[in-house]
């Protein structure tokens, strides 16, 4: 009991600690030193979250095929 509580505390303060991360490779940081024409960081940020949400779509798709793969396995296991 005590390890499943430590592991949620842990967890719920990595979740904490990275809401306010807000980063930028060096390549955006550049273009966006050298660009006077008014692009604002913000949405340079944006895009750059936007394009992290597919990695974890697609991980997340295959955990989910795998899951029900594994399920359908075993009630097939006990239907038998």
């Amino acid at each position: 009991m005590k390890k499943l509580f430590l592991k949620q505390i842990v967890i719920v303060l990595v979740l904490l600690s990275s809401i306010g991360a807000n980063a930028q490779c060096a390549m955006c940081r550049a273009a966006l030193a050298s660009n006077e024409e008014g692009v604002k960081p913000e949405a340079v940020n944006d895009g750059i979250v936007y394009l992290m949400i597919f990695p974890y779509l697609l991980i997340g798709l295959v955990g989910f095929a795998v899951y029900r793969l594994r399920k359908k396995a075993i009630q097939n296991k006990e239907a038998q």
